[in-house]
């Protein structure tokens, strides 16, 4: 990578967008590698890159990230104890933490669903080792403290060791408890001097308490004394100390070979982890910029819709549509300054360097970006003091140095370019300059405020206008990128709003060439119809969203009135079931107590029986009524509309 190129990296501040990726990175190792990215020239690198991102924004979306606390770099300790080292407790908890992360990494894989991606063959490829992750968290608690149960003999040793200690001090406890030593003593209590038990005697009573002297006082006033009774406990209670020493020591050495048998495994899911942590906090950034995958194209142009620089508040930022490569290959991006031009510039360049780092860019679907060899930009104030450069020297002289690397697969990105010097020369080169560009294959950008270039821009095959759109009414910038439409400066009508005389514009006016003036009310009756038309267009799209809104609320009312409809025909239909089997049942019921009456009389009177079967029959009729079932031999035929003619069809 050139020189230049890492300059306009700066330039861009692709370092501030990889400083939000690395705020998302847990590991320090990830930190700094997403520190480090830089754009990849390489198409298919690029698309690899891009597929990582996709997968783990999916997973993340799904499973959320796994863990990755705990990876923590331990070659340096890994190596040492291949050389046969004894790595301390710090060091063997480290790798612990990575043997940890490792399990758990490879359990949140184990989730997997769907198709299978790129990040699949990271996660199986992480070797755990679960029986050393425990042997090393049961043996050391923290870095302070090797638990009892690391081995048998370091057990039996801390239980002698507490065995000689509880000794010591209940003759220590006897000898400040007695009555016959409370002169000789300074104090009634029991301390350790060099890891022995001693108490503190009184300098002029140093011949009443026989023992061994380790320690005087600042005011030599007390001596601290080992009395002759528990030197005996004290010289068993260290050499049961050195003898743990020496066991630790075993079990640490024990426990460092063991992790040095599998350290190319470990080193492997070391790197495998931090980068698959590179790759979640991609994934992160995505989610945080609302960002989305670009096509990636290996020739052709760069197409961003909606596009948000991403160092700008989200949801405040203008998102701008701009192309570039297809039908031209040279944009001219013109209008007042604080309008958004070098912006929109920073936003093109930056991402596609983000895109080529392996980063979602904040643009809607449909984007497209191209992969660059070099994006090179001359932006900003490059004023040095320090060489004695003008602004205008500083600049040529960039561009001096951009003009040597340009090549077909270069992206230049030029702010007020030709600023600085002579309008008339500066404009003059500002031409030159692009179609030199031009002439070797590169897409370029680039913002003035020459008049000339707009005209160039409108007579030229290949060059097209822009602009950044200016309220005037209100001297604020709308930020909104016009593409096809040359800028006004608005220097009038600012001076004008802002209290300048009329006379002295009037006089400005006068100053200016005819054709300048010519050109500059064409560009603002072209603006003022592009407004009305942006008016007329808002207004149509607001109406049609309302007529589709209007519309889709007659399509659920007329759902709700056909549901309504269906659900009283059910009820009616269910009412009427009932209604016609309860008649039934009422008729069954009759004609068995008719059945029970033929057959207790073998002779039924004739009236009897008629009046039985009329009050059946009306029983009937009154729960057809109820369920509104019609009687059609009872109704009327209705007449013909016309004779009856041979083959009508009629209904008997």
């Amino acid at each position: 990578m050139s020189e230049l190129f890492e300059k306009s990296i700066r330039t861009l501040e692709l370092p501030a967008v990889l400083e939000k990726l690395a705020a998302k990175a847990v590991s320090q190792a990830a930190k700094d590698r997403c520190l480090k990215l830089t754009p990849s020239t390489d198409t298919e690198e690029v698309l690899r890159l891009l597929d990582e991102t996709d997968a783990a924004k999916e997973r993340l979306g799904l499973h959320g990230s796994p863990s990755f606390s705990g990876v923590k770099d331990v070659s340096a300790a890994l190596t040492r104890a291949d050389h046969g080292g004894m790595l301390n407790t710090r060091e063997l908890l480290n790798i612990a933490g990575v043997l940890t992360a490792s399990r758990r990494v490879a359990d949140y894989d184990a989730q997997r669903q769907g198709e299978e991606t790129v990040l699949d063959r990271l996660f199986t490829s992480l070797h755990t080792n679960k029986y050393l992750e425990e042997q090393i968290r049961s043996a050391i608690l923290d870095e302070e403290t090797i638990a009892d149960t690391a081995s048998s003999e370091l057990a039996d040793i801390r239980r002698k060791m507490r065995l000689a200690a509880s000794k010591g001090r209940q003759i220590l406890q006897r000898i400040i408890s007695s009555p016959s030593y409370a002169k000789v003593l300074q104090e009634a209590l029991i301390t350790q001097r060099d890891g022995r038990f001693v108490v503190p005697v009184k300098a002029e009573c140093k011949g009443s308490m026989p023992g061994l002297v380790h320690d005087v006082s600042s005011s030599g006033a007390t001596l601290f004394v080992e009395p002759m009774g528990v030197v005996q406990a004290n010289n068993e209670l260290k050499e049961l100390e050195a003898r743990e020493k020496k066991e630790i020591d075993r079990i640490l050495r024990q426990l460092s070979a063991a992790c040095a048998g599998s350290m190319e495994n470990i080193l492997w899911d070391y790197d495998i982890l931090v980068h698959l942590d590179v790759i979640f906090a991609r994934a992160q950034l995505s989610y945080q910029l609302n960002a989305s995958r670009p096509e990636v194209r290996r020739r052709g142009g760069v197409a961003l819709r909606r596009a948000r620089h991403p160092l700008l508040d989200q949801a405040k930022a203008v998102p701008i549509t701009v192309e570039l490569g297809e039908q031209f290959d040279t944009l001219v991006i013109t209008g007042p300054n604080t309008g958004g031009k070098t912006v929109t510039l920073k936003t093109i360049g930056l991402l596609c360097l983000m895109a080529q780092c392996g980063l979602h860019i904040p643009a809607d679907s449909g984007s497209a970006v191209r992969v660059f060899h070099r994006v090179l930009a001359d932006v900003g104030d490059e004023q040095s003091i320090e060489q004695s450069l003008s602004t205008f020297s500083a600049h040529m002289s960039n561009i001096v140095q951009i003009l040597r690397e340009v090549d077909d697969k270069s992206l230049l990105l030029f702010d007020e370019l030709g600023a600085g010097t002579d309008p008339v020369e500066g404009a003059a080169l500002a031409i030159a300059i692009i179609e030199s560009a031009r002439s070797q294959g590169a897409l370029i950008a680039a913002t003035t405020h020459y008049a000339e270039l707009k005209t160039f821009a409108m007579t030229t095959a290949g060059v097209e206008n822009a602009s950044c759109e200016f309220d005037v009414e209100t001297l604020c910038p709308t930020y909104k990128l016009l593409i096809g439409i040359p800028g006004k400066s608005n220097a009038f009508a600012i001076s004008k709003r802002l209290g300048l005389s009329e006379a002295v514009i009037e006089k400005a006016k006068a100053q200016m060439d005819s054709e300048s003036i010519r050109f500059e009310d064409v560009l603002t009756q072209l603006e003022q119809k592009r407004q009305q038309l942006e008016k007329e267009k808002a207004e149509v799209d607001r109406l049609y969203a309302q007529r589709e809104e209007d519309a889709r609320k007659a399509r659920e009312f007329r759902t709700q009135m056909e549901r309504a409809k269906e659900n009283a025909r059910s009820r009616g239909e269910a009412e009427a079931k009932r209604l016609l089997a309860e008649a039934k049942s009422v008729a069954d019921d009759t004609f068995r107590e008719l059945d029970a009456l033929r057959k207790q009389q073998k002779k039924l009177d004739a009236q009897q029986m008629n009046a039985q079967r009329a009050e059946i029959m009306h029983n009937i009729k009154q729960a057809r009524d109820a369920a509104g079932v019609r009687d059609e031999s009872a109704e009327p035929i209705p007449k013909p509309s016309r004779p009856i003619q041979v083959g009508d069809l009629v209904e008997i």
